[in-house]
């Protein structure tokens, strides 16, 4: 389903600072990674120091070096040393800040296997690591590491796993590089891995605007077996032997299939040139989820249309940075707060409405927009009017209910592939140019 283009042409453009550092100054095409433990509790988290890994690729732009859209839970900055320089940055979130918000964190503390990766410099580099605060919005910065490029102690790594070229079209640094990982698949279950792999391709580009931009995207596969199949089910008691240890009831959420060990995606993600990680589960049993700039998991054999429903909805966060648009089904708290506008771009606390890309738009739309019933199962049509209809349920506006959060949280549509996507089909115009900037940012 596509959504037009001329939606696009009419949303202002977010201002991303991009090219003041010139990669060949400060780079080499190999990967650096600082391996860190995440550990803390509800009222704070702090940064361990694990080691620092020398990666044989580097897939991204080399002209999208520093990030200054303020996207994120954490942001890591790369300094160079003799000058100062921040010379690389990213925005991410992850799977602890999530765990921080959960009743388990207020009564225990705890620590998850994390790393951030960059290209390697080719001089002495200080890595900063950032979190930001809920209840401000504020960046605050936790950990602060020197990194001798020339080290002995830097352990390197060489490809070990097969890698499967899924659709390929073009050179990772212009290009959109997904990787897709292999879990509850036994050494027997290749093939079944693979048609899964290009099933999630056939999927992603199903979506506007995915599928526009279908020759801007790179996806290889990386095969790594376990001795069992399946996927482990704590809730049921269900335990499985794989490769990278999914399970369901993550935060003892049912539906909410993750991994606590990031480090072990990363060392399999490594065997490929790659800019964002999805994980394929060998699992039936609808769940997944996806983190900003972190990674993306979800069950490859859910059936009917969910499998693929659920592949647009998690690479969504995952890529873009899109919130969850819908209500409840969480048993994370204190994510969003009244004082604070929120940092995604598809929902806000009204906080700061004008640094959304849409308010402009609204086109006489009233703050809070009302809900007009429709069939939701019909896909909207002509949703691009230039003047609020307050007849037609398909307007761009400012709808109470987002972030899991019935008040004080607001979308930008009725109803999206971001909000309760089994009534609908296709992302909203925000979500749609969200994903396209992202997009530009890796491939221009």
């Amino acid at each position: 389903m596509r959504i037009s283009f001329l939606i696009l042409s009419v949303l202002s453009v977010v201002g991303t600072t991009c090219g003041q550092v010139k990669f060949d100054d400060y780079f080499t095409t190999k990967s650096m990674r600082l391996d860190y433990y995440h550990a803390g509790n509800a009222e704070d988290d702090y940064y361990f120091l694990d080691e620092v890994i020398e990666e044989p690729f580097w897939g991204g732009n080399k002209n999208y070096l520093v990030d200054d859209r303020n996207m994120g839970n954490h942001q890591f900055k790369v300094i160079d040393k003799a000058s100062g320089k921040v010379i690389f940055s990213r925005g991410f979130s992850s799977l602890f800040f999530e765990w921080m918000t959960t009743p388990e964190a207020k009564v225990t503390s705890k620590a998850m296997p994390e790393g951030v990766v960059f290209p390697y410099p080719k001089k002495d580099v200080i890595v900063e690591l950032y979190t930001r605060e809920n209840r401000t919005g504020r960046m605050v910065k936790k950990f602060s590491y020197d990194i001798d490029v020339d080290s002995y102690f830097i352990r390197k790594t060489r490809p070990t796993l097969t890698t499967i070229d899924i659709h390929l079209t073009g050179e990772p640094d212009e290009r959109v590089d997904i990787v897709v990982l292999s879990e509850g698949y036994t050494e027997s279950e290749k093939d079944l891995f693979v048609k899964a792999a290009k099933e999630f391709a056939d999927h992603i580009f199903s979506y506007a605007p995915y599928t526009e931009n279908k020759n801007k995207i790179n996806i290889r596969a990386v095969w790594k077996p376990g001795r069992e199949s399946g996927v482990s089910i704590p809730g049921k008691r269900q335990w499985r032997d794989t490769a990278l240890k999914a399970h369901y009831y993550t935060f003892d959420s049912e539906r909410y299939q993750m991994i606590e060990d990031y480090q072990t995606l990363l060392d399999a993600a490594s065997n490929v040139p790659y800019d964002m990680i999805y994980v394929l589960t060998n699992s039936e049993k609808y769940g997944g989820g996806g983190i900003y700039n972190f990674y993306g998991i979800s069950a490859a054999n859910i059936p009917g249309a969910a499998t693929r429903k659920t592949y647009s909805h998690e690479f969504g966060h995952l890529f873009a940075g899109l919130a969850d648009e819908y209500v409840g089904g969480t048993e994370m708290s204190d994510i969003y707060f009244a004082n604070v506008e929120p940092w995604e771009p598809n929902i806000t606390t009204l906080k700061d409405l004008s640094s959304k890309s849409w308010w402009q738009l609204l086109a006489g739309a009233p703050v809070p927009t009302p809900v007009k019933e429709t069939n939701w199962e019909l896909n909207p049509q002509n949703p691009n009017s230039a003047d609020y209809n307050p007849e037609s349920p398909w307007q761009l506006g400012v709808y109470e209910g987002g972030g899991y959060l019935e008040k004080g949280v607001y979308r930008p549509w009725p109803n999206c592939m971001m909000n309760w996507f089994h009534r609908i089909d296709v992302y909203c115009p925000v979500c749609v140019k969200t994903i396209q900037e992202t997009i530009n940012l890796f491939t221009e």
